[in-house]
């Protein structure tokens, strides 16, 4: 019997190893979810959509996207993080995920950079600065009528905590400080809705929200926070133009794999969204959104932009006192 069930099991490893072989040899072989850690027709989603058609017919496989929204991304996050490692489930990862949430929240649930496998960067979607039209129509103007009235105006967030929120926080900061009162909403929708009505004086939104209300005279966008204008809108300064040295703020999307994601799946997204990135179509669908698309996609790039954007906003997000539960 003993000989016999060696034989048995000799047989089903020899039967076996072949489809070992094939499943470490080629990716991917089914369905790839792209996890979105936000709700459906946001920013991030509608991205996420694009890109995964553009992943589809790159890949030869279906990539999908499944959304799972909650706690700043961190459900998202979460869900990524405790995927099996084989890369058939990758995150959509954003500024909340991998630049605000390791130090905003008091217990993260998640390690930013050891739970995950970088692989690529897709783009950054730079933040505006808008003010009410009864405002001064520069940035310094902006600041000098904040200075000259010390608590008389407020600004509005899309919460406490947020990119909107922490970008306000950081203009303020490199500024030399301004009293300004911070009115958070439960997102940005409400917020400029205020603005629009004159409730608070400013805020700072993505472009694609605020461009046609700037057009139409409902609100002024006074610089974009990005280091090169936006061929979308060119006429508009960037922050640094205005006066604000070195000011950037932005939300931005990578894709990354859970902690052990091989180096084949590593590779085959990689080479993918090179493709991808240098794709006219692709490039023309980010720019009409005032998105900018990431020339170098790279899994040590997207690493290293990673690091860089927790170190950037950490000393931000202390200052402004922003602990979450």
């Amino acid at each position: 019997m003993k000989r016999r069930n060696l034989l048995l099991t000799g047989v089903g490893a020899m039967v076996a190893a072949p489809a070992i072989v094939r499943a470490e040899g080629k990716y991917p072989e089914r369905t790839v979810r792209l996890v979105v850690p936000f709700a459906p027709a946001g920013p991030t989603d509608i991205i996420g959509r694009k890109v995964s058609e553009k992943m589809t017919a790159l890949l030869g496989q279906t990539m999908i996207v499944e959304n799972k929204a909650g706690a700043a991304g961190s459900i998202g996050a979460v869900e990524a993080k405790n995927a099996r490692p084989d890369g058939y489930t990758l995150l959509f990862a954003t500024s909340s995920t991998h630049a605000i949430n390791p130090t905003a929240f008091v217990k993260p649930a998640y390690d930013a950079v050891k739970d995950f496998t970088p692989i690529s960067s897709i783009c950054v979607n730079p933040l505006v600065l808008v003010a009410h039209p009864s405002m001064p129509s520069t940035v310094m103007g902006l600041v000098e009528e904040m200075k000259k009235n010390p608590g008389k105006y407020s600004y509005a967030s899309s919460g406490n905590g947020s990119i909107l929120h922490l970008a306000s926080e950081y203009f303020k900061r490199e500024v030399g400080g301004m009293d300004v009162v911070h009115v958070p909403y439960r997102g940005s929708g409400p917020a400029l809705q205020d603005l629009l009505s004159g409730q608070v004086a400013w805020m700072f939104e993505t472009f694609s929200t605020t461009l046609q209300q700037h057009r139409a005279g409902k609100v002024r966008i006074l610089a974009y926070a990005h280091a090169q204008r936006a061929p979308i809108a060119p006429e508009i300064p960037t922050m640094i133009e205005a006066g604000v040295k070195g000011y950037e703020a932005y939300t931005f999307n990578l894709i990354l794999g859970p902690a052990g994601t091989p180096p084949l799946v590593v590779d085959t997204i990689d080479q993918a969204s090179r493709k991808l990135m240098a794709d006219a179509e692709m490039v023309k669908f980010l720019q009409d959104i005032a998105a900018v698309p990431t020339t170098d996609t790279t899994p040590a790039r997207t690493a290293r932009f990673i690091t860089d954007e927790i170190a950037k906003w950490a000393p931000v997000i202390r200052a402004a006192g922003v602990k979450i539960e």
